[in-house]
């Protein structure tokens, strides 16, 4: 089985039309979104939960986030605590996961929350939210390629990874913002802590609640959300991070256009961003980790990225491709 593939500019009813049908018989499809492409499935059908980790290979401890139309359709599943309708209302639709708790007989199977009282919802932007909503139900959608690979950007990055193992795959074009959503929870106590740094800012959710958000010290000992695994976004080829020069066979990703010692030995030379935006390297990120793993090189050497805005979760994602491998 080859999977198919529909270009939703060309046929948004076609692709509508097609992905309920696909979904309401129980089985994944790969849909854009603006962070990156996810494996989208009924979010309330065990079967095709199931095949979500299936066909990625996924650790059935490791839980989805489910993704809604709008909030009225997530309180019908969740309880929003103040501070987090706040920052509901404040960056969704967007790149923005909420751990929230279950409602009772919310109809979110426990395979989607991995036996957890609590589910991480998003808000997807575009064409997903159209999609969801036609659809009337919410859908788990991990990211669309094999568990703890570098995750896709493109229909093209989708077919590579999972063609044969899907019936349909929608194509949206590349995704804009290149990394996965923040994931945040709120304690009971008011206290914000992120879970995983994405594709809104850390700093601009605290410019919005005007408190400090928690920042995890280390590996979590508990799999509380999605990205949270050691090893994870990662190439075949290892990652050395922090990199200021260039190993013969080695090849390189880099930030900016300042020479980098020993360039010549690259096998290939990547630029997140020429300019040094950081927005800009996260859209480029993960095409130009699996772009280096295509030249055959046995590492690939990252030069330093900044540690503010977008520049953490871009380094959350290279440090997890960089950890050792089970």
């Amino acid at each position: 089985m080859t999977a198919k593939i529909i270009d939703i500019t060309r046929d948004f009813h076609a692709a509508i039309a097609e992905a309920c049908t696909v979904l309401g018989d129980g089985f994944p499809i790969a849909i854009p979104t603006e962070t990156v492409y996810g494996l989208a499935a009924d979010a309330t059908n065990p079967a095709a939960i199931t095949r979500i980790y299936e066909t990625k290979g996924r650790p059935r401890f490791n839980p989805l986030i489910c993704h809604m139309a709008d909030i009225a359709m997530a309180e019908r599943y969740a309880v929003l605590d103040p501070i987090s309708r706040k920052l509901a209302e404040a960056f969704w639709p967007g790149p923005l996961t909420l751990i929230l708790p279950l409602k009772a007989d919310s109809g979110i199977h426990e395979l989607a929350t991995a036996g957890l009282d609590t589910v991480g919802i998003r808000l997807p932007k575009g064409f997903a939210s159209d999609l969801i909503r036609a659809f009337d139900r919410p859908l788990a959608a991990p990211s669309a390629n094999t568990s703890g690979k570098v995750s896709p950007t493109s229909a093209e990055h989708v077919a590579e990874d999972l063609g044969e193992k899907l019936r349909l795959i929608l194509d949206g074009g590349s995704a804009p913002v290149g990394v996965e959503s923040t994931i945040i929870r709120v304690e009971e106590d008011g206290r914000v802590r992120l879970l995983r740094p994405g594709g809104v800012a850390a700093e601009d959710i605290e410019a919005v609640l005007g408190i400090p958000v928690i920042r995890p010290e280390g590996p979590a000992a508990i799999i509380e959300a999605p990205g949270m695994l050691a090893s994870h976004y990662a190439p075949t080829a290892a990652v050395r991070l922090e990199a200021t020069h260039v190993e013969p066979g080695e090849a390189l990703i880099r930030f900016g256009l300042g020479r980098i010692e020993g360039q010549e030995h690259a096998t290939a030379i990547f630029d997140l961003s020429p300019a040094s935006d950081l927005a800009e390297a996260a859209a480029n990120l993960f095409d130009y980790l699996k772009q280096a793993d295509k030249v055959g090189a046995d590492r690939i050497a990252v030069t330093a990225i900044p540690q503010t805005g977008l520049g953490e979760a871009i380094n959350d994602r290279l440090a997890r491709a960089a950890a050792p491998r089970e």
